[in-house]
């Protein structure tokens, strides 16, 4: 019986992932792991939750399907695959990368925005001749005319022809051996393993960003149909906890059966929808001879919590706006061309998801700072510090003695920024010092420097002060928390309603959405998007108003992690002469002026607001509690 249990809720498992792909867009798009279920007596990680338990996640290492390379499947009417249509050879220097022909004639601003969406990605190439990956943007949809053949087609091998939404008109030109992302595909034209099929997207659909899934209530309401199943013409068939397992054509004496709902254009409010391929009556075959309904009647409202999740996580992550549609494509073509290893099931089926776990960083789940938990393993003990010298230019030695204290500290790196010449002399320290010369940018500071050998990075300015103490305690709490940023000085955003923008300030709340890369814990693969993932033009922003670097650092770590960075304690007289930002002297008498244009022009680039708002501050045990000074561990903190 526990076998057939077992059997039963591994099909429906597969089920709901397969469901909600057909939903949007037909065909596969993505490989979906299984949702989780916590295996007897394995280990759950570090660290272990009190709520582990009631609210588990999406997905853990022990449950999903083996990453194992399948043999690519021929194009419909064709002898082609895809290692006779597309030349890997040409990906292995650089990756993917990806040329995109500029559009002839006129075009919408939805189509000019696409392609400078493609243009500042990572993938982009200038040079046709350096192109892994030569795209075409189909703009047949918009002009009710086919686009016309490439001078540089080469009967299509290494191009991909980009649909958004289906052609008004047949094709030209033979598609050789050029692949097609479509949406909504005919199952004439679609080639399996070849062809990557898209969701149908509305002409609403935002650009970038995009809003959160639509789903207010994770569990099941009371007196929702608990399964719909789409029937011809439009209809659907009902049932709900209290039917019977019958088969799904009715003939059941002790129960008529589930119902039928009146057509209609919109899913019905149900908690399950299943959604047939093509042949709804075959569907409703299947799931004769599964018993279905039975499964689904035994799940408990934990294991459809679960399920929810995973579907707005997929949502958020691939399907929410136009450019991470396109991004997704890529993304899975680069997978074709690398295999399995440049993007493990883990990697696309749990937050933040493949579109940012960079396979340029790593291919292994515990190199990033996302998986500890899943992997059952926890952040290595010691962190790197790099110190960036802007103008101008004096060797921070109290600061090096302080951070080489701690007994956490691993090395130092100095980074070099201003236009004096380099010192001579260093101060001796227990751990290795390294100085490298920069490019006098401040977005130098965020760059991955091969030399950086840990996970943790201590980001500090030259102006920076803190006690050994002090960075001891903070790196501590990152250990906790690895994915966020761990801080000491704070600052905050605002919607601006008299300017209909936004702002920030670094006055002193009750509550803050950012912390101060001048004195910041956070992991080194931040760095990797920082350079690889943003467009210039933000970097460039960056590097023009120093003060935006930390707008910038904060927003990717939010939209990545979609949590409020954490706050530690800091000693009153070096917050009050603390540096603004990198490069801006200290000591500052009063909070800096907004500004508007930084935090605005960043906010538009990333097409929403990821920056949240907290109200925690860790402290060490006994805190400044009235206690005997030779009982406390961080005696140094409470130090006026």
């Amino acid at each position: 019986m526990q076998s057939w249990r077992r059997r039963k809720s591994l099909w429906l498992a597969l089920s709901a992932s397969w469901l909600l792909l057909v939903l949007l867009g037909g065909f596969s798009l993505l490989r979906l792991a299984l949702p989780p279920r916590p295996q007897p007596g394995a280990s759950q990680g570090w660290p272990r939750w009190l709520d582990a338990e009631l609210l588990q996640s999406f997905s853990q290492p022990g449950e999903l399907p083996e990453d194992a390379v399948s043999p690519p499947q021929a194009p419909h009417g064709g002898s082609c695959n895809w290692e006779a249509c597309f030349d890997t050879s040409k990906c292995r220097g650089d990756g993917l990368k990806v040329f995109v022909y500029p559009a002839v004639g006129p075009i919408s601003e939805t189509h000019r925005r696409i392609l400078a969406s493609i243009e500042g990605s990572r993938f982009y190439t200038f040079s046709p001749a350096g192109a892994c990956l030569l795209l075409l943007l189909s703009l047949d949809a918009q002009t009710g005319e086919c686009s016309s053949m490439p001078l540089q087609w080469n009967r299509g091998r290494n191009h991909l022809v980009l649909r958004l939404r289906p052609a008004p008109c047949p094709r030209t030109f033979q598609l050789g051996q050029a692949m097609v992302a479509e949406a909504s595909p005919t199952v004439d034209s679609f080639r399996p393993g070849f062809d990557v099929a898209l969701p149908f997207l509305p002409e609403a659909h935002p650009l970038r960003g995009g809003a959160p899934g639509q789903l207010r209530q994770h569990s099941p309401q009371p007196g929702v149909a608990l399964l719909a199943l789409e029937e011809e013409r439009g209809g659907w068939r009902t049932a709900d906890t209290g039917s019977s397992a019958c088969p799904w054509d009715g003939r059941c004496e002790q129960d008529p059966g589930p119902g039928q709902t009146q057509r209609q254009e919109t899913l019905p409010n149900a908690t399950f929808c299943l959604i047939s391929g093509h042949r709804p009556e075959a569907a409703s075959r299947f799931l004769q001879a599964l018993q279905v309904l039975a499964a689904l009647q035994e799940m408990s409202p934990a294991r459809v919590l679960a399920l929810r999740q995973q579907t707005q996580f997929l949502w958020d992550a691939y399907f929410s706006s136009v450019e991470k549609v396109i991004h997704t494509t890529l993304e899975v073509i680069q997978d074709r061309i690398f295999g399995t290893s440049a993007h493990p099931s883990l990697l696309w089926n749990s937050p933040p998801g493949a579109l940012l776990a960079l396979s340029t960083f790593s291919t292994s789940p515990q190199d990033f700072p996302f998986y500890y938990l899943q992997q059952g393993s926890r952040p290595e003990g010691r962190f790197s510090a790099l110190i960036w010298v802007g103008p101008p230019g004096q060797p921070p030695l109290k600061l090096i003695q302080a951070v080489a204290g701690s007994q956490h500290c691993a090395q130092i790196l100095v980074l070099w920024s201003n236009e004096r010449p380099l010192p001579s002399r260093w101060p001796e320290t227990a751990v290795p010092l390294t100085v490298i010369d920069g490019h006098r940018k401040v977005s130098d500071r965020f760059y991955p420097y091969s030399t950086i050998r840990t996970d943790a990075i201590l980001s500090l300015d030259a102006r920076s002060s803190l006690s050994t103490s002090e960075v001891d305690f903070a790196f501590l709490v990152w250990q906790s928390f690895p994915e966020r940023m761990v801080g000491f000085l704070t600052s905050s955003h605002f919607w601006d309603e008299a300017h209909g923008g936004w702002g920030y300030t670094a006055e002193r709340t009750n509550e803050f959405s950012m912390v101060l890369t001048t004195a910041a814990f956070y992991h080194r693969y931040y760095h990797t998007l920082f350079t690889h993932s943003l467009p210039k033009a933000l970097r460039t922003v960056a590097d023009e108003a120093p003060t935006c670097v930390d707008v910038l650092m904060n927003f990717i770590v939010a939209a990545v992690t979609k949590l409020p960075p954490i706050k530690v304690p800091y000693g009153k007289q070096r917050q009050e002469a603390a540096p603004l930002a990198p490069g801006v002297p200290g000591p500052r008498p009063k909070p800096p002026a907004p500004a508007p244009d930084c935090i605005n022009q960043i906010a538009a680039a990333f097409g929403h607001m990821p920056l949240l708002s907290s109200r925690l501050r860790l402290d060490p045990v006994l805190f400044k509690d009235p206690v005997s000074v030779q009982r406390k561990k961080y005696r140094s903190l409470e130090k006026p």
